[in-house]
């Protein structure tokens, strides 16, 4: 019995084709500027268009792994180091021209990403600078102009509350490192002497050493290096700052 219904009374076939697919929006920042991994698809529909990486969820695959496997075969990028969350399902009745799908996006964040390259259905693997996609000087494929703007907007708030911020950075970073990542994925210049000041107040942060002082600086004393308390990434912490007096 399925809930109660005679399983020889159940016909797929009454039902029409549906698809589930995974699309990942995953960002870092490269020369301080906020970028996200996008692929230029290789196969219609949309051919030659740049698209968010991602596929066919497999018949016996979780949503997560159908994710990081996508992100690698279409980019070459594996999932160790990163940060993946869900961020919604996506599923206007004709948003993919080839049969009903629905979507589950993701969004991610890393640190630092080795070149990307493309692979599967992808024929390049590339990051582009997320203001061309605000802009609407990338055009993307489907709706994933709408997912990498809501993923943003997912960002942009978890970073006022969390310190997922941190993860722009690698284990160990100092203060200016940090503002310098609120800025690029803000889009906004931040006072200095406020953030270091709201920043020494929170309690998810931990001082842990010294950097090397740079011998252009003139200045003996290098900048202390910072890491977040183990599992406060996500944790509530002390705003860094209110999100409203920085938005464009």
């Amino acid at each position: 019995m399925i809930d109660g219904i005679a399983q020889s009374s159940y016909d797929p076939s009454a039902y029409p084709p549906f698809g589930v697919t995974v699309d990942v929006a995953l960002f870092t920042i490269r020369g301080n500027d906020l970028s996200v991994l996008l692929v230029e698809r290789g196969q219609e529909p949309f051919r030659g268009t740049w698209a968010l990486p991602g596929g066919f969820v497999r018949v016996d695959e979780d949503l997560a792994a159908a994710a990081v496997r996508e992100l690698a075969e279409e980019t070459s990028i594996s999932g160790g180091g990163l940060h993946l969350e869900q961020l919604g399902a996506y599923g206007t009745p004709d948003r993919d021209v080839r049969m009903r799908v629905v979507t589950v996006a993701h969004w991610g964040i890393c640190a630092s990403l080795s070149d990307p390259r493309g692979g599967g259905d992808a024929a390049v693997a590339e990051l582009k600078p997320v203001r061309e996609v605000e802009l609407g000087t990338t055009c993307l494929a489907f709706d994933h102009a709408e997912i990498v703007v809501d993923a943003l907007e997912r960002m942009r708030s978890k970073l006022e509350y969390t310190a997922l911020a941190a993860r722009f950075c690698g284990p160990r970073f100092s203060i200016t490192a940090l503002r310098e990542v609120y800025e690029a994925v803000w889009d906004k210049r931040l006072d200095p002497g406020n953030f270091q000041r709201n920043f020494r107040e929170n309690r998810c942060f931990v001082e842990c050493s010294q950097g090397v002082a740079s011998p252009r600086s003139g200045r003996g004393r290098p900048a202390s290096l910072w890491s977040v308390i183990p599992d406060e990434h996500q944790a509530p912490s002390v705003a860094l700052l209110d999100r409203a007096l920085a938005k464009r």
